[in-house]
C-alpha cells in the first residue's frame, strides 16, 4: 500500500473552496458528471468520475479547513469502496489558500493513476473556486495501466 500527496495553491478563501468539496454542484464542477453527497461523518460521497463510480463517505467535515472521505470504486476487487481514504486541509495564505491532498493506503499499482487523475482534477479546483469556467474535457482518460483493471 502507498500514500499519494499533492498540493495546490488557488486565488479563494477557504470557505470558498471548501464548498466545491461538499457540495454536489461544486463537485461536478471540477471532477465527475454526477455527485450525490451528505457532507457530515458517515453520510454518502457518491462520484461518478471518467466512467468510475467513486463510492464511500464522508468521515470528517470541519468547514472551512478540512474534508475527508473515504475512497473506491464499486465493482473493483483491488479498489473497493471505501478502502482508501482522501483528506483535503485547506489553510489559508496570503494569495487565498492552500490546497493539500493526502490519498492513503493506494495498492501499489494503483499509485501512477491516481497521480495522473490528481494532477488533472486538482487545477481545474481551482479554475472553479476561483470562478474561472472550467473547459469541458471529453478527450480526459484514466490512465491505464497494463494489466490492471
Amino acid at each position: 500500500m502507498a500514500d499519494y500527496t499533492t498540493a495546490i495553491e488557488i486565488r479563494a478563501t477557504p470557505e470558498q473552496v471548501f464548498d466545491y468539496l461538499v457540495t454536489a454542484d461544486g463537485l461536478t464542477s471540477w471532477m465527475g458528471q454526477y455527485a450525490e453527497v451528505e457532507p457530515e461523518a458517515g453520510g454518502l460521497f457518491l462520484v461518478d468520475i471518467a466512467g468510475s463510480p467513486i463510492r464511500g463517505q464522508f468521515l470528517e467535515v470541519n468547514r472551512p479547513e478540512r474534508v475527508v472521505v473515504s475512497w473506491g470504486v464499486a465493482g473493483s476487487d483491488e479498489l473497493p469502496p471505501g478502502s482508501t481514504t482522501v483528506s483535503f486541509t485547506l489553510t489559508p495564505i496570503e494569495r487565498g489558500t492552500r490546497v493539500e491532498l493526502l490519498h492513503r493506503d493506494l495498492p501499489d499499482g494503483r499509485v501512477a493513476g491516481h497521480e495522473h487523475g490528481w494532477s488533472h482534477f486538482l487545477p481545474r479546483l481551482a479554475e472553479s473556486a476561483e470562478g474561472r469556467t472550467s473547459t469541458d474535457d471529453p478527450d480526459w482518460r484514466p490512465l491505464l495501466i497494463p494489466g490492471r483493471a
